[in-house]
């Protein structure tokens, strides 16, 4: 794995991000923290959960995994075939489950407002409020089909070595959501009322289908032709079941997570869904553009390298992964928590989205970056014990941290009867409680993955964190007192300069310090510049 290969991934995960805040920038401007919002997020959550299973997780990795070894041992005929075979079966299952979900959409809406009905809490059951969330599921569903087999294709390229358009794969969702969404929103209701809502779940099937058609055509150049193949009695597809099952739960926990969040955001108040939303969209800009683009660069080469099982290759692979993120993903972090409030004014403060929306906004960005390392590191560790064929370890760990996010939950929300922002805090606590014990764990099956040099780096790296934060604290301070007040151009450009000057500190402390990733990222970007 090159931190040029990442860079690459990066840009395009970058622009996909880019194009879905974009997308949550129209909705917090045409909707803001309104009960119709709240249901659309709510009827989003369990297509968008499978959504992360299959486009970042469970299958992608399950697949690219057993293809590429089987690609290295028995060649590229052999793996096409199992890839012929997993794509049937995919289209089949699947299809089925979306079957099943439409019909039993009253069923999934009453599970998931069921807090707010059996509890005291200040939301009461709507019966409005639940049809439509009801109609939207069941027009979002088939959203699943399609980002399965999405999924699957991007498997396929990322075990050949192509990274770019699997990557670019979400900016066609995001575009024909949007597009699709906006255009049949305002045509079923121009006022852009609950009923366009609707319209905008029809633009999520679009998205879908332009995220899955986007890549066929470099399928097509990397020598695949799809036939349809029904003997699913094979060991390879065997194989990525056996090692699906456990991922499923592994790598789910956060996403679990986040709609668990929103059953009992649901039942706190109105808004407390949407606010929750908007903050774990900017949330995963710095996972998608650092997290995933170094987990989706390293997976396929962990895969190879543990061929030969645990070896020095392995060992540095993952090491390199694990230094990477935390150059990377750290600064995000701390400028997620530090300049919450102007980012969340900057970007979405405006329209039906106003002062209270943004304080609540931000205190819920605040508590989900506080876990973003731990989170960013997940990506990377959960693939490396299914490339060793240590599944089951993950899958355990996951089930420890739902239950420790369900009882923080539970704790704040109707003990404590703290805020939605405590509901993003559980989610920090349990990614980072994931991570440390399967790091502990790996450390025992794999040796040592470079936990020195890591912590090291994290020592250096806190002398230049502190740095930036100064730069953060001094912006808040002087120029960020109540960013409401300024104007949008204002906030963008004190913005701009402020992420500048602080990246800068970052950089400069970093390379001081003689950090090799920090040498290695500015060595690449001034031949990107040069060249």
């Amino acid at each position: 794995m090159s931190a040029k290969a990442t860079w690459k991934v990066s840009a395009a995960v970058m622009a996909s991000r880019v194009l879905g805040l974009l997308r949550e920038m129209m909705f917090a401007g045409l909707f803001g923290g309104s009960r119709w919002m709240d249901c659309f997020y709510l009827a989003f959550k369990v297509p968008n959960l499978l959504r992360d299973l299959f486009a970042e997780g469970a299958l992608s990795q399950a697949f690219v995994t057993t293809f590429s070894k089987k690609l290295k041992s028995e060649g590229e005929a052999s793996a096409w075939e199992l890839a012929n075979k997993v794509m049937t079966l995919a289209a089949v299952a699947m299809g089925a489950i979306t079957l099943i979900g439409v019909a039993a959409a009253p069923w999934i809406v009453e599970f998931l407002t069921s807090l707010s009905r059996s509890s005291s809490t200040a939301r009461n059951y709507n019966p409005e409020e639940i049809a439509l969330t009801v109609t939207m599921v069941r027009v979002m569903y088939p959203f699943i089909l399609l980002v399965s087999l999405a999924a699957l294709v991007m498997g396929m390229l990322n075990a050949r070595n192509v990274f770019g358009m699997p990557a670019l794969s979400s900016c066609f969702f995001n575009l024909g959501s949007m597009i699709g969404g906006a255009a049949i929103g305002w045509w079923m209701d121009p006022t852009w009322g609950k009923q366009s809502l609707v319209g905008f779940s029809i633009g999520v099937v679009i998205g879908g289908m332009a995220q899955l058609v986007c890549q066929f055509p470099a399928l097509r150049r990397v020598g695949y032709r799809f036939v349809a193949d029904f003997r699913w009695n094979d060991s390879g597809v065997r194989k990525i079941l056996k090692l699906m099952g456990p991922a499923v739960i592994a790598s789910s926990v956060v996403q679990v997570n986040v709609v668990i969040n929103a059953m009992f955001a649901y039942g706190v108040g109105e808004g407390a869904v949407s606010w929750l939303s908007y903050a774990f969209r900017l949330m995963q800009l710095p996972i998608g553009v650092f997290g995933v683009a170094v987990a989706t660069v390293t997976l396929p080469a962990l895969s190879r390298a543990a061929t030969d099982g645990v070896t020095d290759d392995f060992r540095s692979t993952l090491s390199k992964g694990l230094r990477l993120v935390a150059f990377l993903v750290l600064p995000s972090s701390l400028g997620l928590i530090l300049l919450a409030d102007p980012i969340v004014s900057l970007l979405y403060e405006r329209g039906a989205f106003d002062a209270h929306d943004r304080l609540q906004t931000a205190a819920a960005l605040r508590a989900y970056a506080y876990g973003l390392l731990g989170y960013a590191w997940l990506k990377v560790l959960q693939p490396a014990f299914y490339a060793v064929d240590k599944r089951w370890l993950p899958m355990m760990v996951s089930i420890l941290a739902l239950v420790l996010n369900l009882a923080f939950n539970w704790f704040f929300v109707f003990v404590m009867r703290w805020g939605h922002e405590s509901l993003a805090l559980t989610t920090s606590i349990s990614a980072t409680v994931n991570f440390l014990i399967l790091f502990i764990a790996m450390r025992r099956f794999a040796g040592d993955i470079g936990g020195g040099e890591l912590i090291s780096l994290l020592g250096k790296l806190s002398l230049a964190a502190v740095a930036m934060s100064l730069v953060c604290i001094a912006a808040n301070h002087w120029l960020f007192p109540d960013p409401g007040k300024l104007s949008i151009w204002h906030r963008a450009l004190w913005l701009m300069l402020t992420i500048g000057a602080a990246q800068l500190a970052y950089f400069s402390i970093a390379s001081l310090m003689k950090v090799a990733e920090a040498k290695e990222t500015i060595a690449m970007v001034m031949r990107k510049l040069r060249g």
